[in-house]
């Protein structure tokens, strides 16, 4: 099952995403073994946005008047956000929730907590 299936029941909401960790390589550049974990502390990582949600919430202009009679229909417009599935994003770890979900590790992180984006156009088409 390809990565992109196994994902989608998942919705994410507002202004988050959902960002799969980056492999982490466990030795430094000057050549010293780090123990597991010691990576997962530092206070950027790097990951692939696997979901994004649909942005932050506007108010509807007009909306306002609460009349008895009408039927009240849920109708949301959102500002969508800047990342993009396929986006490596790199971002705060302080911002960032671990989940795992069918045994591997996420990160739901909101974008205000993502410092960049690189963008491949075509990654996944």
């Amino acid at each position: 099952m390809s990565e992109r299936n196994k994902l989608g029941n998942i919705i994410i909401v507002g202004d988050k995403v959902l960002i799969k960790p980056k492999s982490l390589t466990d030795k430094t550049k000057s050549g010293l073994y780090l123990p597991p974990g010691v990576q997962e502390k530092e206070v950027v990582q790097s990951g692939y946005i696997m979901k994004v949600g649909p942005g932050y919430p506007i108010p509807i202009p007009g909306e306002d008047i609460e009349e008895p009679w009408k039927k009240r229909e849920e109708k949301i417009n959102y500002i969508p956000l800047q990342a993009r599935e396929g986006d490596l994003a790199i971002y705060l770890q302080k911002g960032a929730i671990e989940v795992m979900y069918e045994g591997e590790k996420y990160y739901i992180v909101s974008q205000h907590s993502i410092l960049m984006l690189e963008r491949e156009e075509d990654l996944f088409e």
